[in-house]
């Protein structure tokens, strides 16, 4: 992919023939990041328990025989000792973590376990790696003490959570704060956490998520059950954060790239989409329908477990300090959310050439990288490589 004089992108720059440890690769989101690396050029080592729904995105995408597949716990500490020793990683992408909410109340323990100790872990284990790593810890933008406000939450706002889920990732946060001042200046390990929610794509099959509701009920010809159509939440494609995180991580990596010292990126960041995007679930189901017909039935329920109705991110750092902004706005991204569903489903096919999960993925992200690079987003754009 890179040859002598030839032009590539910053993150094919950045990436190609590298060594990557990502954690919780079985899932949706690491699953679109393995594959987006692997179209990069890089050496990709993922650590995770087995896919967490069937079907997978890790199964449709063959991800087992494409990477360095390593099945393990985030709470072993011995074990992620080992992986990462073994990867030799000059980055790491931690992603393995209990996601849902509702799971967080019946399991609360599980889920502090696997979110909050298991990013211990993590950050444990880069401690005795004897080289260069940047790495890029993921939490969610639910880690903000929700007030229901309108404007969009900023990364110096207090941390905290109403339910268990969202309580987990503000500790989370707060220990990964303390994990960097306490063991990180200085050290050749540069540590980053990354805060987005509300992804969608194509190789979802999570319960409780509304997107998956939907395709779950429209291939089987049956209403879409919504239970909290008045929900607003900022929804974006999966690789528009995927750019952030591989983006900042470049940015860590190379010293050219940090204009303002490594201080300032060694630190928390939201990606997040543009206001336009913040939609409420009824209005998401709609546009759903708009390219896939049918039906959906209001299933609210007053007794349910408590859900924010309001939940914004405000983007203005990684903007002025990344260059990083959203590339796909609402309607696109459930565009390409369902015409990917419909096109890997072989019962479900709209193109008259079908294509593989794989095929797919691959195409949307190269579509996206153009798109991106026709807005002059700095990832996406050109460098010369000698």
């Amino acid at each position: 992919m890179m040859k002598g004089g030839s032009s590539v992108t910053n993150l094919e720059k950045a990436y190609s023939g590298k060594s990557v440890w990502i954690s919780g690769h079985t899932g949706f989101k690491g699953g679109w990041l393995a594959s987006w690396l692997l179209n990069l050029g890089a050496n990709v080592h993922g650590f995770a328990l087995e896919p967490p729904t069937k079907p997978s995105l890790f199964d449709r995408l063959i991800l087992g025989k494409r990477i360095h597949h390593e099945h393990g716990d985030v709470r072993d500490l011995a074990a992620i000792k080992r992986s990462i020793q073994t990867a030799q990683p000059d980055f790491a992408f931690h992603l393995a973590a209990q996601a849902i909410v509702r799971t967080s109340f019946e399991q609360p323990v599980e889920t502090y376990m696997t979110n909050v100790i298991g990013t211990i872990h993590v950050m444990e284990a880069l401690r005795e790696l004897e080289k260069p790593c940047s790495a890029i810890l993921v939490t969610s933008d639910k880690c903000y003490e929700n007030r229901e406000w309108l404007h969009g939450y900023r990364e110096e706002d207090p941390l905290g959570g109403f339910d268990p889920y969202s309580s987990s990732k503000g500790c989370t946060e707060t220990a990964i704060a303390a994990w960097r001042r306490s063991f990180f200046t200085g050290h050749p390990i540069r540590i980053a956490s990354a805060r987005a929610g509300n992804v969608i794509g194509g190789g979802d099959w999570a319960q409780d998520r509304i997107v998956p509701d939907c395709i779950r009920a429209l291939s089987r010809n049956q209403p879409i059950p919504v239970r909290n159509k008045i929900a607003t939440r900022p929804w974006q494609h999966v690789l528009e954060p995927l750019s952030g995180y591989l983006w900042l991580g470049a940015v860590l990596a190379d010293p050219s790239l940090r204009p303002y010292g490594n201080d300032v990126f060694a630190s928390a960041f939201n990606f997040g989409p543009t206001l336009e995007s913040n939609r409420t679930v009824s209005e998401l189901v709609m546009e759903v329908l708009k390219h896939w017909p049918g039906q959906w039935d209001d299933k609210s329920d007053p007794q349910a477990f408590h859900e924010a109705k309001l939940l914004n991110l405000a983007t203005d750092k990684a903007f002025h300090l990344l260059g990083w902004k959203p590339v796909w706005g609402f309607e696109r991204a459930i565009a390409e959310t369902v015409t990917w569903y419909r096109n890997a489903d072989t019962s479900t096919f709209t193109s008259s050439i079908p294509k593989s999960p794989w095929e797919l993925t691959i195409q949307q992200i190269n579509d996206y990288q153009t798109d991106a690079a026709k807005a002059y987003v700095p990832w996406a754009c050109l460098s010369s490589v000698s």
